[in-house]
């Protein structure tokens, strides 16, 4: 375990080859989890992979915040933050990174590769060059389509890490555009019908919105993975897909 901020830390596990570093980036709703839960997924995927695979922590937001400093953009901030350091790192091919969300992160990901409106998040030319690929699976992107089907959430999770307010338009990844540079980025969506925590129309909404941007950079597959949302996570046919994406990198 290595710190990369006074304020979070990051595991790294070892690759058998050259290739790309993966970024694993945990969900938790924005305020909950730890990298040390991912730690048998980062193994898998390094074993089956070939390739280093770093999980980092970020801040989280507190239950029942009402503080704008624990409020977005400081979750995807400190992702940000990170990938500025990894690139750094000993072994690391600086130019090479395939980045993969869960969930909440799912959105942080496309917070820092599209164009959100946070400057805070603006990532430096030579970070989104590296970005090869981008894995997002059950993942977060509209709050305001989630909130149409999930509307609890609200008061547990959106508005804690968002803040108060009548709608969350500003925060669809799903309206985003593209950065300049980011065009070359591919994307992979995964998602399983047996989800019960987020619905396949946030995956359908974002595949929509990049297929619109660029129809040859996104992949929507609604059928590879299997079982509830963060079941997904545990099972052969997630790493596989995985493994098959990053080999594109290699």
């Amino acid at each position: 375990m290595t710190h990369y901020s006074d304020d979070c830390e990051f595991d790294l596990h070892p690759g058998s080859r050259a290739g790309p570093v993966l970024i694993f980036v945990h969900g938790g709703a924005w305020r909950a989890e730890d990298k040390a839960m991912h730690a048998d997924l980062a193994r898998r995927l390094a074993a089956a992979s070939g390739c280093p695979v770093a999980v980092p922590n970020y801040r989280l937001t507190p239950a029942d915040n009402t503080d704008p400093k624990w409020r977005h953009p400081i979750h995807a901030g400190d992702v940000l933050a990170f990938l500025n350091f990894i690139r750094g790192h000993p072994g690391v091919d600086a130019d090479n990174l395939v980045l993969i969300g869960h969930s909440c992160s799912a959105h942080m990901l496309a917070a820092i590769a599209l164009q959100s409106a946070e400057p805070a998040l603006v990532p430096a030319p030579a970070v989104l060059a590296a970005i090869r690929g981008i894995v997002c699976s059950e993942g977060i992107f509209d709050l305001d389509a989630l909130l149409v089907r999930f509307p609890d959430y609200r008061a547990w999770f959106i508005a804690p890490a968002f803040g108060p307010g009548p709608d969350y338009a500003q925060y669809n990844a799903a309206a985003w555009p593209l950065r300049d540079g980011g065009a070359r980025i591919e994307w992979l969506l995964l998602h399983s019908h047996e989800d019960t925590l987020v619905d396949v129309a946030q995956a359908e909404l974002m595949h929509a919105h990049l297929t619109a941007l660029d129809p040859a950079r996104t992949v929507l597959e609604l059928d590879t993975v299997t079982g509830d949302h963060d079941d997904v996570l545990a099972s052969e046919a997630y790493v596989a897909r995985v493994c098959a994406f990053v080999a594109r990198f290699s």
